[in-house]
């Protein structure tokens, strides 16, 4: 489109609004803020950002190539003995609250140990672990609210468990069996529940954060009161997408959280390879964007921390980026043994002094609401839970096969339906060669997303 002197053919668009912005200063400034106000009231940039920019900015003679050092502090409340060692420190959550925190804290662990041996049994085809992240998942899962939308990676079962996914599902999901909600169709471990707000896993790194990002500035364009969060680890914070989210989310000043749960690794690659910079948050000055550093295995300052983070991305409508410092415990997943890329001391030094359970459980002793008796009663109940919900699991027949061609389209196309009956022409020829039997039949089906 060729500019003239008389008139600029330019457009401004917001849905379904088309206006033509005149050559005239005050008019186009007038149309431009008509189309602001419908995108949030967000602030007029295009005739005033360059010469801003230029006002603001401060120049030297002196000509020096700088590497700027940082080492921004981490917030705790309790050191590794389970001491608070911050001031005047009162918990802005009772004591029931806590107490529930420490327990899905337990329940997850519980849930880890039994899954990965169902695993190295054959009974599951995959699982990933959470030890020593059980504290950055379930207290920011606890700092949020229901209503707020949810993008996780893949190792975030407590932010599940918190939110109402039990043990059941979560064994029906590892079976795929005809009870699980995705019908099958997913890897074990890659959840997701609408009733509980929280996104289906997908498998492939850093995908969900810019989700999380359009997420947040459809939450603000609605004018709701709420954020959405995107968890992720050290490594997806090297994909482009991780980039892209935080700068959109940032320019468009939409309320997210982007927490990441920093445990050390990436698979086998350290963190000390991974990036040369002060880990992960001190990339938020560079977006324009909040941020703050936890740390990850003291579950009252996760709590604390995005409780704030939450707080502040709602008053102002801006993004919060989260770094809570960890240590993944476990191998990264059942197809890996961590053992080859670090050392049996590493891992034990952890566990004696930086577990996020023994400094939970370490804590609510000390305030007199939890023992060694609470303590084998809770772990007892949890293991018979979740064996019980693995052998319930088990026993459970298949989605029907009919199930393959569904979910895509509204009505199934001509070619699918082709496609249907030749496997089941196959399957009738050859019923020896098949399982069938395996698979519910379609009129004994119900589809669990929408059973009562």
């Amino acid at each position: 489109m060729i500019a003239t002197a008389k008139m600029a053919k330019r457009i401004c668009r917001y849905g379904t609004m088309t206006k033509r912005i005149p050559s005239s200063s005050s008019s186009r400034v007038s149309v431009m803020k008509q189309c602001a106000q419908l995108r949030g009231g967000a602030t007029i940039r295009a005739f005033s950002s360059a010469s801003a920019l230029r006002k603001s900015r401060v120049y030297t003679t002196d000509l020096d190539i700088k590497l700027e050092e940082s080492n921004i502090p981490c917030f705790r409340i309790i050191d590794e003995k389970g001491v608070v060692v911050k001031d005047g420190y009162e918990p802005t959550a009772d004591v029931d609250f806590l107490l529930r925190m420490y327990n899905v804290m337990c329940e997850l662990t519980v849930m880890d140990k039994i899954f990965y041996d169902a695993q190295r049994q054959g009974r599951i085809s995959f699982h990933m672990q959470h030890t020593g992240e059980q504290a950055a998942l379930i207290a920011s899962a606890a700092a949020l609210d229901h209503d707020d939308p949810v993008y996780t990676q893949y190792r975030e079962a407590g932010v599940y468990m918190w939110r109402g996914y039990d043990l059941q599902q979560m064994s029906h999901q590892c079976y795929g069996n005809l009870y699980d909600l995705g019908k099958g169709r997913q890897m074990p471990i890659h959840y997701g529940s609408k009733a509980c707000n929280v996104h289906t896993v997908s498998s492939p790194l850093a995908t969900q954060i810019p989700h999380a990002s359009g997420a947040a500035y459809a939450l603000k364009m609605e004018g709701k009161p709420n954020v959405a969060v995107a968890y992720f680890g050290d490594g997806a914070a090297s994909e482009g997408d991780f980039h892209a989210a935080l700068n959109f989310a940032a320019t468009l000043e939409a309320p997210a959280l982007f927490f990441c749960r920093n445990n050390g690794y990436a698979i086998s690659t350290p963190t000390h390879e991974q990036y040369r910079g002060d880990g992960i948050v001190s990339r938020a000055p560079g977006y324009g964007m909040h941020g703050l550093r936890v740390d990850g295995n003291d579950f009252l300052a996760v709590y604390e921390a995005v409780s704030e983070a939450r707080k502040l991305a709602l008053e102002k409508n801006m993004p919060v980026l989260i770094e809570a410092m960890t240590y993944r415990g476990g191998h990264h997943s059942t197809s890996d043994d961590s053992t080859a890329y670090r050392s049996n001391e590493e891992m034990k030094d952890w566990d004696l002094n930086d577990n996020p359970i023994t400094r939970a459980r370490l804590y609510l002793e000390g305030l007199g609401v939890w023992d060694s008796d609470k303590e084998a009663e809770m772990q007892t109940r949890y293991r018979k839970n979740c064996i019980k919900c693995l052998t319930e699991a088990v026993k459970q027949k298949l989605p029907p096969i009919s199930q393959i061609f569904t979910d895509v389209y509204d009505d199934v196309p001509w070619h699918l339906e082709e496609q249907h009956e030749s496997l089941k022409q196959h399957l009738k020829a050859h019923p020896k060669d098949y399982p069938v039997d395996a698979y519910v039949k379609d009129e004994d089906y119900i589809d669990p997303r929408y059973e009562p």
